[in-house]
C-alpha cells in the first residue's frame, strides 16, 4: 500500500479497509485498519510499533487506569482524537465513508480509503475455550489461545460499500491487489459482505494476491500459528487456494520459487519476486514488480474465474 502510493498517481489508488476489527473501546468507536491507513500514508505513522501515531504520549491511559478502567488496549493521546471526532460524527448520523473520507482531506492523504462497508461487522474468533472479539484475541491475549474457525457477526446483513462495488466495476481499472495481509482476518472479513467476492469474479480488470507466507512462516503476525492450528499447510499454496475462485495472479516470495508451479496447477498465474519489505525502496520495487505482472496477465471476460 505505501509502496504503491509511492509509485503510481495516489489520487488514482482506492484502498480497501477491513472494518472486522472495528471496535467500542472505553465508549469510543475504534478502528484500527482504517486509522493505521490514515497515518502511514500521512506520514504520521509509528514505524517502531507499526500501529498509532510518532511521538505519542499515554497520559490518557495513565490517568483513566485511576478510575479502574481496562487499559489493555493503547489509547495514545493524539490518536485519542481520531477516536473522539469518529464517534461523534457517527452518533449524529454521518457514514463511517465520509468520515474517513474527510479526514483523509485534512490529514492530507490523496488515495481513497474505502471502508469495506457503513455497517458494523465483527470478526470473532472462535478457541478451543470460547469465542473471543478479535481484538481480545489479537492484543489483550497476544494471539495465544488455539484458533478454530472464524466468524464475521453482522456481514450477512451488511451492505457492500457502493463506491468500493462502483471502483471494481469502473472503465480502464488497471488492477486490483490483494495485500499481504492475513487471510483469515483482514480479508476473509471484507469477503463475507455480501456482493464483495462477486464483483471480484466479475472484474474485468487482473487480481492479484501477494503471499504473506514466506519459507514456511508468516511475514508478520499470527497468519501462520493459525493456520497450523487450522491444520492448513502453512505455505504460500495453501493461500493461492484460498483466493482460487477470484484471482488471476499470485505473487511468491523467491524463497518459495519451488512451489511456483504447484500455484500454476490451480490455473493461476505466478510471479516470484522478493516480497520482504523491510525498506521504502523494497516496497517500491514491489509494487512495482506487481503491477508490472498485472499488466501482463490477459484481462478477464468477466465469466472465466467463475468457471475454475
Amino acid at each position: 500500500m505505501l509502496g504503491l502510493s509511492h509509485f503510481v498517481n495516489s489520487e488514482a489508488l482506492t484502498i480497501v479497509a477491513n472494518t472486522g476489527d472495528d471496535f467500542d473501546y472505553l465508549g469510543l468507536r475504534v478502528c484500527p485498519d482504517i486509522d493505521t491507513l490514515v497515518y502511514t500514508l500521512s506520514g504520521l505513522d509509528n514505524p517502531d510499533t507499526g500501529w498509532g501515531r510518532a511521538g505519542e504520549s499515554g497520559s490518557f491511559m495513565e490517568a483513566i487506569e485511576a478510575f479502574g478502567e481496562d487499559t489493555w488496549f493503547f489509547l495514545g493521546d493524539k490518536d485519542l482524537a481520531m477516536h473522539v471526532a469518529r464517534t461523534r460524527r457517527l452518533a449524529a448520523g454521518e457514514r463511517l465513508s465520509s468520515i474517513t473520507r474527510d479526514v483523509c482531506r485534512r490529514l492530507g492523504v490523496a488515495a481513497r480509503i474505502l471502508p469495506m462497508s457503513d455497517d458494523p461487522v465483527s470478526t470473532v474468533v472462535e478457541t478451543i475455550e470460547s469465542r473471543l472479539p478479535f481484538q481480545h484475541y489479537f492484543v489483550r491475549d497476544r494471539c495465544q489461545p488455539v484458533v478454530r474457525r472464524f466468524e464475521y457477526d453482522g456481514a450477512e446483513t451488511a451492505a457492500a460499500s457502493a463506491e468500493l462495488l462502483d471502483a471494481l466495476a469502473v472503465e480502464g481499472l488497471r488492477a486490483v491487489i490483494v495485500a499481504p495481509s492475513n487471510p483469515f482476518v483482514s480479508i476473509d472479513p471484507i469477503l463475507a459482505v455480501p456482493g464483495i467476492r462477486g464483483a471480484l469474479r466479475m472484474c474485468r480488470a487482473p487480481v492479484v494476491a501477494v503471499t504473506p507466507i514466506v519459507g514456511g512462516d508468516s511475514i508478520k503476525g499470527p497468519t501462520a500459528k493459525m493456520m497450523r492450528e487450522l491444520d492448513v499447510e502453512v505455505s504460500p499454496v495453501a493461500i493461492a487456494l484460498h483466493y482460487e475462485d477470484f484471482v488471476d495472479g499470485f505473487v511468491l516470495d523467491t524463497a518459495d520459487a519451488e512451489l511456483t508451479s504447484r500455484v500454476k496447477a490451480l490455473g493461476i498465474d505466478a510471479l516470484t519476486t522478493n516480497t520482504m519489505m523491510d525498506s521504502l525502496d523494497d516496497r517500491v520495487m514491489l509494487a512495482r514488480d506487481v503491477l508490472e505482472f498485472c499488466d501482463q496477465i490477459p484481462r478477464p471476460s468477466g465469466g472465466g474465474r467463475a468457471s475454475r
